[in-house]
């Protein structure tokens, strides 16, 4: 059987890995196992996209395929992958499909799908679409007036600001925000979102022209939105993504702010509005030590999950826990998204500023980031790295050299044949020389 699914839906090149005929073939296996096959039912499928380039003809695509499985079809346009998770709860759909390779280049694109309510879809049931997915053809399509009609809606954009000004707890009046789209998906809506809420907001890379997506701008190029936060003095800047799932932002120096940081400080703020059940936070085991210790040291609980938003979100539904979230940036606020929402972030971040008077600089100092070095060492047998005896005393003996104040994690890639080694210390060169020996130690027990 063919594993198409990844970690976050299906993704490869588009035209090469990912093509039309698969496009059509997933939606069409989507619909039939999402929405079953049930005559008496007129089902209804929502469908956005980033702007890339690509994304007009694996809507096409994606379109064909739910129609033809009897799904009648509501396109929202180039919006946020949160939007259309919202949006489909909004609409009362029985599906979501977004189209949207997220941070990756723009030749890249991918299919992420949602089930009712705008969640995301657990692995058993990839599987059984992927299982439909190889079967070939579906049989038994239907016909005349029963084939899925397609549809526009107009007010989708203006159905998910009304949704995000709701989640507001304070106007943004007075602040100046530089916001950079990465010429993605929130190029209108999030720059219209801060302007709404208050805000004086600088546009930084919203003009998608279908190629320029993520191209040396947005979350993983942060350089360009330090600069121009502090050439327009800016109080903060706001990052996203292609898709805008994910929120860095830099303080009014340039600084950095990681989804670490970020974390942290919605953490204090939903505590004092008695919004943080249980006074527990969700991330994964690549948050910083230095996380860990803030949220020790605040009084707050902090639970941890495997790498990935999914396992973050399993933790938060599965407790009722309201805030969790990934150091890159993606960050889950259970009450009002079902998924990351980087728009949503970015507001609550800057409404935080504006309730208290004190920068973002200020606000992100509730936590220290311990110097962190990360080496990915290849060619290597990553599935022996939880049961070889030689690795195991290597780690025990980094662990017991770092102390209280430092840490150690190695993880083997999901998707190649390397092992990450992460060391965290309170001195980066001490981080350094610990990691180059656990990386020879990796070479040596698993090469």
């Amino acid at each position: 059987m063919g594993r198409y699914f990844g970690t976050d839906g299906v993704r490869g090149l588009a035209n090469g890995d990912l093509t039309p005929e698969l496009a059509l073939a997933v939606a069409g296996a989507a619909a039939r196992v999402l929405i079953g096959h049930d005559p008496s039912h007129r089902p209804l499928a929502v469908i956005g996209r980033d702007p890339r380039a690509s994304g007009e003809m694996l809507e096409a695509a994606v379109v064909a395929g739910l129609a033809s499985a009897g799904a009648d079809v509501l396109r929202v346009g180039v919006l946020p992958t949160p939007a259309v998770a919202f949006l489909t709860a909004e609409f009362g759909a029985d599906l979501g499909v977004v189209l949207s390779a997220s941070h990756n280049p723009m030749p890249d694109n991918g299919i992420k799908l949602f089930a009712r309510g705008g969640h995301k879809l657990p692995d058993v049931i990839e599987t059984e679409i992927e299982t439909l997915v190889d079967a070939g053809p579906l049989t038994g399509r239907p016909t005349g007036e029963a084939i899925g009609r397609v549809h526009d809606a107009d007010d989708a954009d203006e159905r998910y600001l009304a949704h995000l000004l709701r989640a507001v707890p304070q106007r943004l009046d007075g602040l100046r925000v530089v916001v950079d789209c990465s010429h993605g998906a929130a190029s209108h809506v999030a720059p219209e979102a801060y302007r709404r809420a208050g805000a004086t907001v600088i546009a930084l890379a919203a003009e998608p022209d279908g190629i320029n997506i993520n191209d040396g701008v947005g979350s993983s190029h942060i350089e360009s939105l330090a600069k121009r936060v502090v050439a327009e003095g800016a109080d903060l800047g706001i990052a996203h993504d292609g898709d805008a799932d994910r929120c860095l932002a830099v303080d009014h120096t340039g600084a950095e702010v990681d989804g670490d940081q970020i974390l942290a400080v919605l953490a204090l703020a939903m505590r004092e509005r008695s919004a943080l059940r249980s006074d527990t936070v969700v991330a994964t085991v690549m948050s910083n030590l230095g996380f860990k210790l803030a949220m020790e040291r605040e009084g707050l609980s902090f639970v941890q999950t495997a790498v990935g938003d999914r396992y973050v979100l399993e933790a938060m539904k599965e407790h009722g826990y309201a805030l969790g979230g990934e150091q890159s940036g993606h960050v889950i606020i259970l009450d009002h998204a079902t998924t990351g929402d980087g728009t949503l972030t970015g507001l609550l971040l800057a409404a935080r500023v504006a309730q208290s008077g004190r920068t973002l600089r200020d606000l992100a100092s509730v936590m220290e980031r311990l110097p962190q070095v990360l080496i990915n060492v290849p060619d290597v047998d990553r599935s022996r790295v939880s049961t070889s005896a030689e690795l195991a005393t290597a780690v025990a003996d980094a662990e017991r050299e770092l102390g209280s104040t430092g840490r150690v994690l190695l993880r083997p890639s999901g998707t190649e044949p390397l092992v990450r080694v992460m060391v965290e210390a309170a001195d980066i060169d001490h981080a350094r020389s610990v990691a180059g020996r656990l990386a020879d130690a990796v070479k040596s027990a698993l090469g």
